[in-house]
């Protein structure tokens, strides 16, 4: 009862801080959603047993918001320059993409069965961190590796657009 009331606050955490990354205009509040969100689904992975992964989540995924946070404040225009208009149709066009890969993926994960293992090792040595790492985790840690790398590079993309139009 208490794990799935847990469960379940990890899920609110989640939830609430993709809506904060997504709705708000000031850059600072969706950085800090997008922690909030970060956060949550770190619990999550220590709710499913998953201790090694919700270390490299918090790890890196909070080292990245870091780096995201000091990117998009250098990128960012000053608070008294007025923000741009949106472009409605990118605001439609993204909002039915997001809605779409939305339903995907509530479709995928009400099709999965959530349960924490019982069979959790309690060794947290090199050797055992090493042997995880490349092998039960191998994929999830190459998969953000990958994204680390596409962040900094779409990072460096913007970065070199803004300086071309000012």
């Amino acid at each position: 009862m208490v794990a799935q009331a847990a469960f379940a606050l990890m899920i609110v955490f989640t939830l609430s801080g993709a809506f904060l990354a997504v709705i708000p205009k000031k850059i600072v509040h969706n950085i800090l959603g997008l922690c909030l969100a970060m956060f949550g689904i770190t619990g999550v992975y220590l709710y499913l047993g998953s201790q090694f992964v919700a270390m490299m989540q918090l790890l890196i995924y909070v080292g990245a918001i870091c780096m995201t946070y000091i990117f998009a404040i250098m990128l960012s225009p000053p608070l008294e320059k007025e923000l741009p208009k949106r472009n409605k149709l990118k605001v439609i066009t993204s909002a039915a993409v997001s809605s779409v890969v939305f339903i995907v993926m509530v479709k995928m994960i009400m099709s999965l069965k959530f349960e924490p293992l019982t069979d959790i090792t309690r060794d947290w040595s090199i050797k055992a961190l090493g042997h995880e790492l490349l092998g039960r985790y191998f994929l999830v840690f190459e998969l953000i590796s990958l994204l680390l790398a596409i962040a900094i590079i779409g990072s460096i993309m913007v970065a070199s657009f803004v300086r071309k139009k000012d």
